[in-house]
């Protein structure tokens, strides 16, 4: 007779890798990884600013993200939303491993720069 201690290991590897099931990421989990990564790539905030937040639908295995953000003006807004999209792609496929199909980036609010033009 073996050891008790044995009986759920050897139960574990008795099951094929192909039975053993898988694992689904809920939705608002890959959102806050995406929310996350666009913090991440756009580096400090304006102090009066929202911080990014996401949403996400996801169908076997891909994501589309939908990242709602604000931005100091003037910037160069479209090259700041690419550089979101590359790191929240970049991010959510690393940690979730999921193709993400789409991110759409939407500026809520632009935030002026209020030492602009001072001398």
């Amino acid at each position: 007779m073996t050891p008790a201690s044995d009986e759920p290991r050897a139960a574990a590897t008795a099951v094929a890798p192909g039975e053993r099931g898988a694992v689904r990421i809920a939705d608002r989990v890959v959102a806050k990884i995406a929310a996350q990564a666009a913090r991440e790539a756009l580096g400090p905030l304006p102090k009066d600013a929202v911080p990014p937040h996401a949403t996400v639908v996801t169908h076997h295995g891909t994501a589309r993200v939908r990242v709602h953000l604000e931005l100091d003006y003037p910037s160069d807004i479209g090259a700041r939303c690419a550089a979101v999209r590359r790191h929240v792609v970049e991010r959510v496929g690393a940690l979730v491993d999921m193709d993400v199909r789409e991110v759409a980036v939407h500026v809520e609010r632009l935030h002026p720069d209020r030492t602009q033009g001072r001398a």
